[in-house]
């Protein structure tokens, strides 16, 4: 069983600019909880319980938001503010372990998922999330990566999460080859191949990588050999297209929505569907969202 996910929030942010010039990316509010809480959150729902946040020495907020604040809690508890002081409490469930760990140069995703080797290991499996994309699993009896996981422990093949795009998007993403037997939903399939950005009369399928791995330990080694390609980055890319040649690798398709909170119309869809139905705040945003949409 897969235990352990690896979160690279190492980048500068510059999609998010020039909102994250001083506050990591990462740290950005969705109504009431910064992104990468949603992301450890889903995480955690899926059954893992180490997280290795794969950091930047600018990037101390994230660590902090997870870090215990003795001074707040206890200034909590003598106001009474109980409500408050357990919504802080269980940001993080005493039996998960959040360890960072710092990529020293920008050097690409294959390179920080490298450099939380030494806590994962070789021969433990892992997951990645990428923090910028929200996986929303509203209405699932369980969420995506929790399928996605466990069609890893089935299979035994690393499994990228998928979504199916508009066709005349497909030119945005990289998509997926899975020759031509597209998973349902909640099922994954062989990769035959992942084209980046492909024309859109070229896109082998309508079903686009969201940032979402299931990885084998033996990633680290390819990783490790793998050449800085692109920009001069060591590219996760290359080193899963070794693995698939080596040991295959399957699409899993997701039955959720995304949003890519790294571009800024995605963060607004964000706040838009959390903020709907948000326990505490979602009656007064729907009264707000229709006031404004009455307005030219």
């Amino acid at each position: 069983m897969i235990r352990k996910a690896v979160l690279p929030v190492a980048g500068f942010g510059t999609r998010c600019l020039p909102a994250s010039k001083a506050i990591p990316k990462e740290m950005i509010t969705i109504v009431d909880r910064p992104v990468i809480q949603y992301v450890v959150q889903e995480a955690v729902a899926a059954g893992i319980r180490d997280i290795v946040l794969v950091t930047h020495g600018s990037k101390a907020a994230i660590e902090n938001h997870f870090d215990k604040h003795f001074e707040l809690e206890a200034s909590l508890e003598a106001k009474g503010k109980h409500e408050l002081l357990e919504e802080l409490r269980s940001i993080v469930p005493d039996d998960v372990n959040i360890i960072s760990v710092r990529q020293p140069e920008p050097l690409g995703l294959g390179h920080a998922v490298l450099c939380a080797r030494p806590v994962v290991g070789d021969d433990a499996p892992f997951a990645v999330l990428l923090p910028d994309v929200l996986v929303d699993d509203e209405g699932l009896d369980r969420n995506d990566l929790a399928g996605m996981l466990e069609a890893f422990e089935h299979s035994g093949h690393a499994q990228l999460m998928v979504e199916e795009v508009p066709h005349e998007m497909t030119s945005k993403y990289g998509i997926v080859d899975t020759g031509g037997e597209v998973p349902a939903p909640g099922e994954s399939r062989p990769l035959a191949g992942v084209v980046e950005k492909p024309p859109v009369e070229e896109a082998p399928s309508d079903l686009a990588v969201i940032g979402r791995y299931a990885l084998p330990g033996s990633i680290f080694a390819l990783l490790a050999e793998t050449p800085p390609g692109a920009g001069g980055e060591i590219q996760l890319t290359d080193a899963i297209e070794a693995l698939r040649a080596r040991e295959g690798v399957d699409a899993y398709r997701m039955r959720g929505k995304t949003f890519d909170c790294g571009h800024q119309l995605g963060y607004l869809e964000a706040i838009l569907a959390y903020g709907r139905r948000h326990a505490r705040y979602g009656e007064g945003f729907r009264e707000l969202l229709t006031r404004y949409a009455g307005e030219d």
